[in-house]
């Protein structure tokens, strides 16, 4: 297979394996929508939980208020009965004193209690429309769900021809530059195969050496970019001249066996394939 061919079926497979990576970063991303709504749901049933709490500590508050004000209200009513069979000054100023006394515990009760009832009912009303959130919250995660399992299965479809024209690529080319070029697309945002122009690399911008770029255009064999280990391919300059290289102060192209040792370590966001070339 020529040289031109294998190009353009790395081409091809650059496409594959960019929408590849897309859609694996896309399947990856999708759960953690329903994380953070799971979340908010988790939150906001802690805080009904709280609002309860409070809401039955009220309740037995309210319960024991209108026990003291019951018997507030029955001392005073006792005291005010005896009222008229006392005979002496002493005992009218003690049931006086009496009566006053339960008057004042009864209007002190009743005024704990009304406060306990308003919060009663303030924590009823935040109660209820925290469980209509809650209930509208559940639904919602409920259809987001479904509706991410769906688009995973989407993905996933998406992947799986992805991968069948993966397979119809990768036997015409060799298994390493195959496994090479797989990890270099991944790890250099998706381009893995580069024009060399004026003697450039088109994938890091840099001066190549001119023995290097005599190589890549002979087009007889794939040559990685030294500096950014994207393959080369030979592309003429933009006014159609032909370049004329000096090959007498350049270096030579290290063999593909060079990169192994590079690729063996462990992967890094910005992976660098260092490519030694004799001076």
């Amino acid at each position: 297979m020529k040289m031109e061919e294998v190009f353009e079926k790395l081409r091809t497979l650059q496409d594959i394996l960019s929408k590849k990576i897309a859609l694996e970063q896309a399947k990856q991303e999708k759960p953690k929508i329903l994380d953070t709504q799971k979340e908010l749901l988790a939150r906001m049933k802690k805080s009904f939980i709280e609002r309860n709490q409070e809401y039955e500590k009220a309740r037995v508050n309210e319960v024991e208020l209108r026990n003291l004000l019951a018997e507030a209200e029955g001392m005073r009513e006792k005291a005010e009965k005896h009222m008229d069979a006392i005979s002496t000054q002493r005992e009218y100023e003690a049931l006086d004193k009496e009566i006053r006394d339960a008057a004042e515990k009864e209007q002190q009760y009743r005024k704990e209690l009304q406060k306990e009832e308003r919060l009663l009912s303030d924590l009823d009303e935040q109660m209820k429309q925290n469980t209509a959130l809650i209930e509208q919250q559940e639904r919602e995660f409920e259809d987001r769900r479904s509706g991410i399992e769906s688009e995973i299965a989407a993905i996933d479809a998406q992947l799986e021809e992805l991968a069948h024209s993966e397979k119809e690529i990768s036997p015409d080319l060799d298994p390493e530059v195959f496994f090479k070029f797989e990890r270099i697309v991944k790890n250099k945002g998706g381009r893995g195969i580069v024009a060399i122009k004026n003697g450039v690399c088109m994938g890091c911008h840099m001066i190549l050496p001119a023995q290097f770029a005599n190589q890549v255009r002979l087009g007889k064999e794939i040559v990685f970019c030294p500096y950014c280990s994207r393959i080369l391919y030979y592309e003429e300059s933009e006014d159609g001249e032909d370049e004329f290289f000096d090959t007498e102060d350049s270096g030579s192209l290290s063999d593909l066996d060079d990169l192994e040792e590079d690729f063996d370590e462990e992967e890094e966001e910005e992976e660098k394939i260092n490519i030694d070339y004799e001076e």
